[in-house]
């Protein structure tokens, strides 16, 4: 994976995880990155280990593979 890739992962994470329950759109304008771009990474945190589980409203909640 790029570098660029891991640190916006990164952010991503991070944004979420200081913010339990945020909306893609508000992570999103947080990181000044498309929506989109906040949706269409949600598989490779999936991958690298970092979960969020998506509520009904919409609100991302951050929870950890257990190892």
């Amino acid at each position: 994976m790029r570098r660029a890739n891991e640190e916006r992962l990164e952010a991503i994470w991070r944004t979420v995880e200081g913010e339990p329950g945020i909306k893609a759109s508000n992570v999103a304008q947080k990181l000044g990155l498309p929506t989109s771009s906040v949706t269409r990474a949600l598989p490779a945190l999936d991958e690298e280990g970092l979960l969020l589980s998506e509520d009904q409203k919409g609100g991302l909640w951050p929870w950890r593979r257990a190892e």
